[in-house]
């Protein structure tokens, strides 16, 4: 009757890896639990996922092929778009969010275009419109684009718009840190750089004041939703920025928080599920208003108990 705060499976989104191919189900070695799911057994799981009353997922994509310019990023039979309406024709009332970066589609691995070994920013905001778009036409309910660019939100609500899409959120990835926390996920969505790190386009760590400015500039730019990435080492930046902020706030916790539960789980030293609701509580208390997180599907039959 006292508890101050409540987590509930309506606050959770469930991250998921599209692969080019059929009768795939591959699990990350690192990511316990998680796997690279061909669109056939994606459905299933989102399916499953849904009966569990978690409202929404959160699509990345492994294509088939990559190339420097990450073209299956912006192709209408790419592999986020034929997911998307695959998972839209069978679960339609799921809510479908699909990441906009680059990072999974090009040969190199960073977020965008190249020149030289360098991002560079205004060629990408480009492409990213041009994605989003494409996820937009093939059904998606939210885009969420991660590439930390500046001045992508604004692109990508001008795209959004100018096709007709006027009504369709953004949530974007506002702070995101250069986080070693990201290792397993780079393994899931095959996307280590070649060279070199993203270290020039995402936030320092120790920054904390920046990523008020950085939320600023999105939202007056666009942003439905604001988002703080990672979320257990950045919940100070959760509080700040849900102090500072009337928009939703969301917080992802990500692919190395997930592993470092799985793993002192694995080896007997910490109590799995305890630690995993413990995390998630924490977010939710530091001001979050919705989580993304691996461990969704083993929070919402937690919550159901």
């Amino acid at each position: 009757m006292v508890r101050e705060t409540k987590l509930s499976v309506d606050d959770l989104i469930y991250p998921m890896f599209a692969a080019a191919g059929r009768r795939i189900r591959r699990e990350i070695p690192s990511m316990p639990g998680v796997f690279q799911l061909s669109v056939e057994n994606l459905v299933r799981e989102v399916r499953e996922a849904r009966s569990l009353g978690i409202p929404a997922v959160l699509l990345f994509g492994i294509p088939a092929k990559k190339d420097p310019v990450g073209s299956d990023a912006c192709s209408d039979s790419g592999i986020v778009q034929t997911a998307v309406r695959a998972i839209k024709d069978a679960v339609p009332e799921i809510q479908v969010i699909t990441d906009v970066c680059f990072c999974e589609y090009t040969d190199h691995g960073h977020c965008g275009i190249l020149s030289g070994d360098d991002v560079d920013n205004d060629a990408t905001l480009e492409i990213l419109a041009e994605s989003a778009v494409s996820h937009a036409r093939a059904g998606a309910d939210m885009v969420a684009p991660s590439d930390m660019m500046d001045g992508r939100v604004a692109a990508i609500r001008a795209a959004l718009d100018d096709e007709g899409f006027t009504g369709l959120p953004i949530m974007s990835y506002a702070a995101k840190y250069a986080s070693g926390f990201y290792g397993p996920f780079r393994e899931a969505a095959e996307s280590v750089p070649k060279f070199g790190d993203r270290r020039s386009y995402q936030m320092d760590p120790p920054n904390a004041r920046e990523a008020l400015r950085e939320v600023a500039l999105d939202v007056r730019e666009g942003a439905d939703i604001v988002m703080v990435k990672p979320a257990l080492a950045y919940l100070d930046i959760i509080f700040r920025v849900r102090e500072a902020f009337d928009l939703p706030v969301a917080a992802y916790n990500v692919s190395g928080e997930y592993s470092i539960v799985k793993a002192g789980e694995r080896l007997g030293w910490v109590d799995g599920s305890r630690l995993m609701m413990e995390i998630l509580v924490s977010i939710k208390r530091a001001g979050a208003d919705l989580i993304l997180t691996y461990a969704a599907r083993e929070a919402a039959k937690a919550l159901s108990e």
